[in-house]
């Protein structure tokens, strides 16, 4: 598995994922439970996607028309 996107919070992630899901790559989010402990841990790099190696280039070019089409 290789990280494909690091989101600035969960509900991004989950969004993303549904996304990603219907142009057909599996996609597993990771960390997202993990901003519970924002006093205690770094705010950055918490909630991640995962796609397999093959899915890899398929996912961030799914990913850079997304942002493409998401207001600012």
């Amino acid at each position: 598995m290789r990280t494909a996107y690091e989101a600035s919070n969960a509900i991004e992630a989950h969004i993303l994922q549904g996304y990603l899901e219907q142009e057909g790559i599996a996609v597993q989010v990771v960390g997202a439970y993990l901003q519970g402990a924002i006093g205690k841990l770094p705010a950055h790099g918490l909630v991640r996607l995962l796609v397999g190696e093959d899915d890899y280039d398929r996912a961030r070019a799914a990913i850079l028309r997304w942002e493409a089409a998401s207001p600012s």
